[in-house]
């Protein structure tokens, strides 16, 4: 078939490198969000799929809307068979959906319908799921709505990251678009309704969702600190300054310790939660580098009974 791929940040790119491998497909173009600010300078950078395909020589097209006269034109000269969705980030209107002969199949990062929205592999790990995957689907105008051609299944690690299990999916999520492009192509795949029972939503985890609460179960505050990470990165606050909490590790055996309070040791750094504390590993102090947390708390010198998140814990 010929495809014309959209995708934007580096989690769709091993999809994109699986098509374009692909001796059964043409990738004809690729459709990816405008250039945006990055780094200290904030001059404007291409996304990580509009960079990839321009190595492989690949027409890129960068709409500020899909539903952008210009773009729609390019889009039917193209005319192709199949559009393949990774992470493209904006909403496809009817216009555009009803270009390409089979449609718009999307790659998304969860079991559907379970974790419809934008952030499926946070919203699995603050969830506690063990067990998550990728859907491959027909696009209709609802959220994540439409009907599933294939899926793959993916454990979830006690100590996974977003970042680690999204990783995960990305490379196996490549091979699953691949084998669905196939399967349309040669007509033994049929998309199958999504049920109407189990559907959960996964909105965007913000910056205050990141925030810790001191006075939440241990195992809550771990979910938190790897579900937002590396992004928005779960937070607190010390001396008024916000500290980023990178990793954590639980701490059954240990009780002691009221929510948000601190002990340092020469090697450690125990926090009090709502039940058994948990210790700091990794940490990144506002306006600098990740740190391990024992030498960031060595540098800080932490006062007997001093906390974190004091104004959150009373």
């Amino acid at each position: 078939m010929k495809l014309v791929f959209a995708g934007t940040p580096e989690v769709a790119v091993p999809a994109l490198d699986a098509l374009i491998a692909s001796d059964r497909h043409e990738v004809a173009a690729v459709v990816t969000r405008p250039d945006a600010p990055a780094g200290r300078g904030r001059r404007l950078v291409a996304s990580p799929v509009a960079e990839r395909a321009a190595d492989a020589g690949i027409e890129v097209l960068k709409p500020v809307r899909p539903r952008d006269e210009e773009f729609l034109a390019r889009l039917r000269e193209i005319a192709p068979d199949c559009c393949p969705v990774v992470a493209y980030g904006a909403l496809l209107p009817k216009v555009a959906l009803d270009v390409p002969a089979r449609g718009w199949v999307n790659l998304h990062f969860s079991l559907l319908p379970a974790w419809r929205g934008a952030a499926p592999v946070q919203h699995a790990i603050l969830a506690g799921d063990e067990m998550t995957g990728a859907s491959t689907f027909q696009i209709e105008e609802g959220l994540d709505s439409g009907p599933v051609y294939g899926v793959i299944t993916e454990p979830v690690r006690q100590t996974d990251t977003s970042g680690d299990l999204l990783t995960r999916l990305a490379f196996a999520g490549a091979g699953l678009l691949a084998a669905t492009m196939d399967g349309i192509e040669d007509g033994t795949l049929q998309a199958v309704p999504q049920p109407a029972e189990g559907v959960t939503l996964a909105p965007k985890i913000s910056v205050e969702n990141a925030h810790i609460d001191w006075r939440a179960p241990a195992l809550r505050v771990d979910r938190v600190v790897r579900g937002c990470t590396p992004a928005p990165g779960a937070w607190t606050v010390f001396r008024g300054e916000r500290l980023k909490l990178i990793q954590v590790g639980l701490l059954a055996d240990r009780k002691d310790l009221g929510a948000g309070e601190l002990d340092a040791g020469k090697n450690h750094v125990h926090v009090g939660t709502g039940s058994h504390a948990v210790e700091l590993l990794w940490v990144q102090p506002q306006g600098k580098k990740p740190m391990r947390a024992a030498d960031w708390a060595r540098g800080v010198r932490i006062a007997p009974g001093e906390r974190v998140g004091a104004a959150d814990v009373g």
